[in-house]
């Protein structure tokens, strides 16, 4: 068998090249026209950052995984066709705001259609809308018929959380599979077969393949919203959100995932899969359940503007020209995906409040960084004022690790989790700061008994 992805992103890259390492025997092509992204997964620097992919990807690369901009040679040359493009908000039109631009999926169809030639299993990989699979068919039906080509189209929807996907790839909760040809299911559950058991192989008809996918992130977000609103009552009431975190996710019904209270969720997935869930239910005039689930991104707006507020309002209602030293700025750990973090937001809203900011991520590099802030900065139609354009210029520093970020600071916030803070000599950098010196965990990952002994001043999420 030969595969073809089109697609070098963050889901088409690690499940390919999983995909080639536990099936040798299958030929994997990845292609996408972007030369650099293509460049870098065949070099020793590849262009995400995920525990392990490296090992993954240096077993397979060379003998049956190949990284190529030569999209039509791989199209006609493959069996089985997955689409791993990006699926983002629209951010103009009708739907904007709430629905997925699906401008990159319909283009991948439309060229699959003008250069296939016999039968090819197409896949939907990229997260989206329930029912785009019958637009992919349409397309795909209406192809010249002088080639021959016949399609299947099926539903293969990833279920991978960035930091941890290696994993998620060997050893997955369940692989989903939806279609409607009974022989083109059995060919793609037979590439996942190799390694995954077949009883964690399911298979539905399109249409709940498709709507899982954004089913399932959604009830994730809404743990995170729900707790994060309750950090907010522990906070004023002087409860403890661990502690309530702990006690009802004992609660066998309930359990003790994503209950960890934060400065906010981020991600590509989250919050765009909730807005296109907001956006189906408008389109088909389910008005109340669009409001429920458009409250849970509205929840976490407030979270992450309220952390900042706390900010301000705890130092002296004021951080003009005030040092504050970024720990992190990942939407995560372990990933250097910055897409919906949550540190965008509150360095805006920092820098807004004529803040310094000195910024400190392990791997999210500054080209990176500063893009994000401006582009945060934007209004609706994406125009940055020179103000805003010039407060990032002037206002950030982007340094080479936490110690130096802190040097001279009024502040600390912590806004990714990683690991590498909890290791760090506090008692040398309060030495640094000035006083006095506050510490803002927005991921509650810190000692705070530690860190109020040697004369921080810190403030948890749901901590009074």
């Amino acid at each position: 068998m030969k595969i073809c992805c089109i697609g070098a992103g963050y889901v088409g890259g690690p499940t390919m090249a999983m995909i080639a390492k536990q099936c040798p025997e299958i030929e994997v092509h990845v292609v996408d026209l972007n030369r650099e992204r293509i460049a870098a997964w065949n070099s020793d620097s590849l262009p995400i950052y995920e525990p392990g992919l490296a090992q993954v990807v240096e077993e397979a690369l060379g003998r049956n995984l190949k990284f190529t901009t030569d999209v039509d040679a791989a199209i006609m040359k493959a069996d089985m066709i997955f689409i791993a493009v990006n699926t983002p908000t629209k951010t103009f039109g009708v739907g904007a705001g709430r629905a997925a631009n699906l401008e990159f999926v319909e283009k991948c169809a439309r060229r699959i259609a003008e250069v296939a030639q016999g039968h090819k299993i197409v896949v939907e990989k990229s997260t989206l809308p329930v029912r785009t699979a019958e637009a992919v068919k349409r397309i795909l039906s209406a192809a010249n018929v002088d080639n021959g080509a016949t399609f299947d189209v099926l539903s293969n929807p990833e279920f991978l959380a960035e930091g941890t996907a290696i994993d998620d790839l060997l050893n997955p909760d369940r692989v989903l599979i939806g279609g409607e040809s009974e022989a083109a299911i059995k060919a793609l559950a037979d590439v996942y077969a190799k390694w995954v058991p077949r009883k964690q192989i399911l298979t539905t008809n399109l249409w709940s393949s498709e709507l899982s996918k954004l089913t399932a992130n959604a009830f994730l977000a809404q743990r995170v919203s729900s707790i994060n609103a309750i950090s907010a009552l522990c906070e004023a009431t002087e409860a403890d959100v661990d502690e309530v975190a702990r006690a009802i996710g004992m609660d066998s019904r309930i359990g003790p995932k994503f209950l960890n209270a934060s400065v906010g969720f981020g991600g590509s997935c989250f919050q765009k899969d909730i807005l296109n869930l907001v956006y189906l239910c408008e389109h088909f005039g389910l008005r109340e359940v669009a409001a429920y689930w458009e409250q849970v991104v509205l929840m976490n707006d407030f979270q992450k503007r309220r952390f900042a507020e706390r900010i301000c309002r705890t130092m002296f209602s004021t951080v003009s020209d005030k040092k504050i030293g970024i720990w992190g700025f990942a939407f995560k750990k372990d990933t250097n995906d910055t897409r919906e973090s949550a540190a965008i937001y509150v360095c805006r809203d920092l820098l807004r409040e004529r803040a310094r900011l000195s910024i400190y991520d392990p791997q999210v590099p500054e080209a990176k960084i500063r893009a994000d802030l401006i582009a945060s900065m934007g209004n609706l139609s994406g125009t940055v004022s020179d103000i805003d354009r010039k407060l990032v210029e002037t206002n950030v520093t982007v340094v080479r690790d936490g110690y130096e970020a802190a040097k001279d600071a009024h502040a600390i916030a912590v806004l990714t989790e990683w690991d590498e803070f909890k290791e760090y000599d506090f008692k040398k950098i309060i030495g640094t700061m000035k006083a006095p010196a506050f510490l803002f965990d927005g991921r509650n990952v810190l000692d705070r008994t530690m860190l109020n002994k040697l004369g921080f001043e810190t403030f948890g999420i749901g901590k009074s």
